[in-house]
């Protein structure tokens, strides 16, 4: 998202809108509603885009990339089917991005996210708040141990459900240097049957939101885990929500 240098304080590149799904696309019912009705205006990074604030490392604690065991502050684990989602950021040239900030959050082993306006009937897990943080390593590798989400369903057609997902949101060097996407599960049967997912057209830019098992990340009679990578840039970029053709 930044312009070559990718120094402190360089130009943010304006998003590119005709890379993103349709904003109005009538299957997904509250796009409708929502999709801007007036054309899109691009405006010029400032000082307070490509600079602070920015996250500040120190503030990481040492359950925070464990869902399992962040809420109960490591006195009770979750409820659920315990997963390890894994993976590394990247840019276009299959470089790491290092000291990105990842930040997750999700639904609970029964499809509920900790949300006063969640009004599902699944129960909420007194264990799980459904969020976790971490940051990349120098290899832009990160890690989190979490509990499989469920599927839920949604306000939108006759019987929409929502395939399992983890949304993620990736934040840079600067203020201006935030992504957010989802991932979702192989072998989800309802990826298929979603309009959310549907809007994006292109399918191989939504299997690249589809995060593979991974048995040898898997540890025996404790997890599997699921390899999710996010390339920020080029012809394997990652689909986002707000800026699709990454940083």
């Amino acid at each position: 998202m930044t312009d070559a240098s990718d120094a402190p304080g360089a130009r943010l590149i304006p998003r590119n809108h005709g890379l993103h799904p349709a904003p109005y696309d009538p299957a997904y019912k509250t796009s409708v509603t929502r999709a801007p009705s007036l054309p899109l205006l691009s405006m010029e990074s400032g000082a307070s885009e490509e600079t602070g604030p920015r996250f500040g490392h120190g503030i990481l604690g040492d359950l925070d990339n464990n869902l399992i065991l962040n809420r109960s502050k490591g006195a009770a684990p979750a409820l659920g089917e315990r997963i390890l989602v894994h993976g590394r950021v990247l840019d276009e040239n299959n470089r790491p991005v290092p000291e990105a900030l990842i930040e997750i959050w999700q639904a609970n082993a029964g499809g509920r996210y900790r949300h006063q306006k969640d009004g599902y009937i699944a129960p909420l897990d007194p264990n799980f708040g459904g969020c976790g943080r971490t940051l990349t390593d120098d290899t832009g590798a990160y890690a989190f141990l979490t509990i499989r989400p469920g599927a839920y369903p949604w306000p939108n057609r006759g019987n929409d459900w929502r395939p399992m997902h983890i949304h993620a949101s990736v934040f840079g060097h600067s203020f201006g240097q935030r992504l957010i996407t989802q991932m979702y599960f192989e072998g989800d049967p309802l990826i298929d049957h979603c309009p959310i997912a549907a809007t994006v057209k292109d399918r191989a830019s939504l299997d690249r939101l589809v995060a593979p098992l991974d048995f040898s990340k898997s540890r025996p009679l404790d997890h599997l885990a699921y390899k999710f990578d996010i390339v920020l840039r080029g012809r394997r970029q990652t689909m986002f929500e707000n800026q699709p053709e990454g940083m």
